[in-house]
């Protein structure tokens, strides 16, 4: 029962004075205990100090519980905290995708959605690349915008590892899209990659330029320049 432990430090080390501003600024129907990031982590590493987990089952039941329990949104920011203690990385697998899948839908944000798709997934893609490369090109195709998002985010931190089949082919069913997020998500996925490889992403860019969305396009070129 680690919620009850959690939000007891959560509001002693909060300012509610704060809590509105970060409420209005993350657009979040939940409201806020008012907790600094680094306070947040603060709080995190000291209740989960003594927490030990033996299975993999038990692990995932305590962030879903944290996570599914919350009143508030830094709760559902230490469920995402546990979910990425390194100490747990051994649970880091594909048995742990459900359970991501359900924080992605669940959540719905981008402040949320983009750590669980760069941190979580995209690291679980790395070690196990022939079947999370299947269910990310299933999820590139999935009518709920957030896992879409996911799919193309999930490579942000490879680099020189990139995978640019499955790159574009996960930007491919969102090219139409005019959904915002999704717009952002393929510019800013090309843009990291530009960092990499500037002249594969101008060659992209030039190839694909009457199917990318202009915020697609300003966002891929941002660093680099014109195609």
């Amino acid at each position: 029962m680690l919620l009850p432990k959690l939000r007891k430090a959560l509001k002693q080390a909060a300012d509610p004075a704060k809590a509105p501003a970060m409420q209005a600024y993350m657009k979040s129907v939940m409201p806020y205990h008012g907790v600094p990031t680094a306070a947040r982590v603060e709080v995190c590493n000291t209740v989960f100090a003594d927490v030990q987990f033996t299975t993999a089952e038990a692990w995932q039941s305590q962030i879903l519980e944290i996570w599914h329990g919350a009143r508030f949104r830094e709760e559902r920011y230490a469920a995402l905290h546990l979910a990425g203690d390194k100490r747990f990385k051994a649970f880091q697998t594909l048995s742990a995708v459900k359970m991501y899948e359900e924080l992605i839908v669940t959540g719905a944000w981008w402040d949320y959605v983009d750590g669980i798709a760069s941190n979580r997934i995209g690291q679980i893609l790395r070690d196990y690349p022939a079947p999370m490369c299947r269910k990310m090109l299933a999820w590139s195709k999935s009518s709920n915008m957030w896992i879409a998002r996911t799919s193309i985010l999930c490579q942000l931190g490879f680099k020189a590892d990139t995978d640019l089949d499955l790159l574009y082919a996960c930007i491919e069913p969102s090219l139409v899209s005019k959904e915002f997020f999704l717009q952002k998500a393929i510019g800013w996925a090309l843009r990291q990659h530009a960092w990499t490889d500037p002249a594969e992403v101008r060659k992209y860019v030039q190839s694909n330029r009457t199917r990318l969305s202009a915020l697609s396009i300003r966002e891929a070129l941002k660093n680099i320049g014109t195609a």
